[in-house]
């Protein structure tokens, strides 16, 4: 069996005989070897033509306002057997048939090669769309070839009918009559006409469809009517917009609303809950109608933030915190005017006054600070301050606590406090020996917070004073002179050099040290009884001669001794100088100068003075004795 290959096209202007050469054998036998002659004739070419068998397709546009199910192409044939797209509906010849093979588009293929708009039309309120749609076309003897289209959908350049404001409220009276104009309404578009679709009875209201008045149809009485308004192109009657109107009767009142009471004080705890009604008022009209009466609230936003009315109910809108800073600024009060307005022409309104003021309630605990240690020396003179508690509390006015010391001041307990500052004072001896530190029990009493002075709250706090022992005597430091050897490291590195070894007394006094001579250069440092040295890229070996001050104590009370500390620096490496001769350099010595302080008693001139004279006297009466009892 032969068979044309699959994707060849023949041509018989161009080739039109082909000479196929077989060969055969079968097992046991020769060769045999024929040829087949293949004549191709002229005949009917079913094929698509260009651009719809293009591999982009034909394109067309259309509108986006283009009606439902348009003729948008038609797929036809030509004279010679050839398809085309064209834009006119001729119909197609019936042997043909038309499938479409991609399901993802809106258009409609028909059984004619029709291509239609889609069922609901195209979505105007979107930009530029683009549909793709790929045909196939076959012919009764199976011949068939395939093509595609691009419709372009573009937005409509027709404005869309649409109602600026889409809801409406209208109020008049109602001692209107018969077709006067109640209000009109307005569409924006091409052609608009209006219409009625809501309510269809009773039928109080008539529109002109082409200027959109809306008139009454009778006399009205006093009622609420919502009319479902349409707007709409008469050419395009799907291009269409509704709107609502709310049409209010109301009667006709010539006094003004009285309400109970006329005028609300009241005074609320910060703690009301938002939610609550702080009153109700009771207000009628001469028609008796409460249901045409309006309640509004004016004043400042402070006031219309944290109030509000719902109905005839004015309610807490927000929390009242009587502890800010806010709060405090209105004075806790608040101000408001409550409008009461009844329905009709003219409008009657009353307006009600309201004074509120927030009350204080005790809400919480006064807190311990969060550090209450405090330090001080065992010589503090009577009245020294030692430190103070602040204590806080949330409530306002803020930290207002006053302070008492539990077991009160006596030999045990040698401290008082102030009532208002919480200041701890000294008032009695210290002595660091005996007792180094005291706790004591400082209870806390909030004031002013709440509207009953009876409403009150406390804590107590736990308060630590350490007692700082002063010297007795002057520091003693073994030894008192040092000679040290060191070799210095890196530079930018720091280098222990020694540790002092002081003691006062008592033993637990706190000691300073500090360097006051033979420092110059800043290359030594104390970090509490530890010399440390801070190496440079000096290349000589150099002594240095520091002497550091040990005291403790203050004022009067002062004692210091001073220790002499001898230190060689060695540096790590002595550079060699690039000579072969040898240099003998005799370094000078410098001289060692050890300080030792000692206490002497320098008396003033005038006790000099009175010591001679009464010495002078003390030997003449000896000397008048001793004659005396010679001549006797």
């Amino acid at each position: 069996q032969v068979t044309l290959r699959a994707g060849a096209e023949l041509d018989a202007h161009q080739v039109n005989q082909y000479t196929l050469i077989l060969r055969a054998a079968c097992p046991g036998e020769g060769e045999v070897e024929e040829r087949l002659f293949v004549q191709v004739t002229a005949g009917q070419v079913f094929r698509c033509d260009s651009p719809f068998a293009s591999a982009e397709g034909d394109v067309v546009q259309v509108l986006a306002d283009v009606a439902p199910r348009t003729p948008l192409y038609a797929v036809l044939p030509q004279p010679l057997g050839g398809l085309t797209v064209m834009g006119q509906g001729f119909p197609s010849p019936s042997f043909l048939q038309f499938r479409l093979r991609n399901r993802n588009t809106p258009l409609t293929l028909t059984r004619r090669g029709l291509v239609l708009a889609p069922d609901n039309g195209f979505d105007p309120s979107k930009d530029t769309q683009t549909f793709r749609l790929e045909v196939e076309v076959m012919d009764r003897h199976g011949h068939n070839c395939s093509g595609a289209v691009r419709v372009e959908v573009l937005p409509s350049h027709r404005p869309r009918v649409t109602f600026p404001e889409p809801h409406q409220a209208v109020s008049v009276t109602e001692d209107i009559g018969p077709g006067e104009v109640v209000t009109q309404v307005h569409a924006r578009g091409d052609n608009v006409r209006y219409a009625i679709l809501a309510p269809v009875a009773p039928m109080l209201f008539t529109i002109d469809e082409v200027t959109g008045e809306i008139r009454s149809t009778r006399r009205l009485e006093v009622t609420r009517a919502h009319l479902l308004i349409r707007a709409y192109n008469t050419l395009h009657p799907d291009d269409h917009a509704t709107a609502t109107v709310n049409v209010t009767v109301q009667g006709t009142n010539c006094q003004a609303p009285r309400c109970v009471p006329a005028i609300f004080v009241s005074q609320v705890p910060e703690t009301v809950s938002p939610g609550s009604t702080l009153v109700t008022l009771r207000c009628t009209d001469s028609t008796s109608t409460d249901g045409c009466l309006h309640y509004a609230l004016e004043g400042p936003p402070s006031s219309r933030s944290h109030f509000c009315m719902e109905g005839p109910q004015l309610k807490v809108n927000s929390s009242l915190d009587y502890d800010s800073e806010t709060m405090a600024a209105l004075g806790f009060q608040f101000t408001a005017t409550i409008v009461v307005t009844v329905g009709g022409q003219p409008l009657q309104s009353t307006r009600v006054p309201v004074l509120v003021t927030v009350t204080p309630v005790n809400e919480f605990r006064p807190a311990c600070p969060s550090s209450a240690t405090f330090t001080v020396p065992e010589t503090a003179a009577f009245g020294m301050v030692v430190g103070r508690v602040a204590g806080t509390d949330r409530d306002y006015p803020l930290d207002s606590l006053e302070y008492s010391l539990e077991g009160g001041s006596g030999p045990a307990q040698p401290f008082s406090i102030d009532r208002r500052t919480g200041e701890i004072r000294v008032v009695g001896p210290l002595d660091s020996q005996q007792q180094k530190s005291y706790r004591l029990v400082v209870q806390l009493t909030d004031t002013h917070n709440d509207l009953d002075p009876r409403k009150r709250q406390s804590r107590v706090c736990d308060v630590s004073v350490r007692l700082q022992a002063v010297l007795d005597q002057l520091p003693v430091c073994i030894p008192e002179v040092q000679e040290l050897r060191i070799t210095a490291g890196s530079p930018g590195s720091r280098q222990p050099v020694t540790r002092l070894a002081c003691h006062g007394s008592p033993d637990s006094a706190v000691l300073t040290y500090t360097i006051v001579g033979g420092n110059e250069d800043g290359r030594f440092r104390l970090e509490g009884n530890t010399l440390i040295y801070l190496p440079s890229d000096r290349a000589s070996p150099h002594p240095f001669v520091l002497l550091v001050e040990v005291w403790a104590g203050s004022g009067a009370r002062r004692r210091s001794s001073v220790v002499a500390l001898v230190v060689h620096v060695t540096p790590r490496s002595t550079p060699v100088p690039p000579s072969t001769t040898t240099q003998h350099t005799t370094l000078q010595k410098e001289p060692l100068v050890v300080l030792q302080t000692e206490a002497a008693w320098h008396p003033p001139a005038w006790f000099v003075a009175v010591l001679t004279i009464s010495g002078a006297l003390l030997l003449a009466t000896l000397g008048c004795i001793a004659r005396n009892l010679l001549c006797r």
